[in-house]
């Protein structure tokens, strides 16, 4: 999918400025700046709405190209209100302490921490080691998993 059609700017220029954005901890004018000492003439509101834009886009094919199963997730969920309605919001991070991925939910139940942990392994891989809260529902699904994907306990 040509996510770059019809700009006014070549996608190098549109992916060399959101990936300034993203790596460093650069201002919009900033970046700007570093554009226009390279003879590219662009405004600090423009690099805003390509991060708006592409950020996401940009973020999603990176995860897929670095898919790996890290050495150890924490997993947990947490009791949140969204709109006067309350959900479970289910949460796992590496060991470096990054988002590998969250999950929205009506239900706390096992299977639906079953489903997000199976949805976990098929992204990355199998875990070496999984950290989890406890939960009477997780530590159900959690056998499952060591069951299914045969993981060690």
């Amino acid at each position: 999918m040509n996510y770059f059609r019809y700009k006014q700017f070549n996608k190098d220029v549109i992916t060399v400025a959101v990936g300034y954005y993203l790596r460093y901890t650069l201002s919009y004018r900033d970046i700007s700046e570093i554009l226009r000492e390279r003879g590219v003439n662009v405004h600090h509101s423009t690099v805003y709405r390509w991060v708006q834009e592409y950020a996401p886009i940009l973020y999603q094919i990176w995860k897929k190209k670095h898919k790996k199963a890290y050495y150890k997730w924490r997993i947990d969920e947490t009791y949140i209100k969204i709109k006067g309605k309350w959900s479970y919001l289910y949460r796992a991070i590496d060991a470096e302490g990054h988002t590998l991925d969250i999950w929205l939910r009506k239900q706390r139940d096992n299977h639906s921490a079953y489903a997000f942990i199976k949805r976990l392994i098929k992204q990355f891989g199998k875990p070496q080691k999984v950290i989890t809260d406890q939960a009477p529902s997780t530590k159900v699904a959690m056998a499952k998993v060591i069951k299914a994907f045969k993981l060690k306990p």
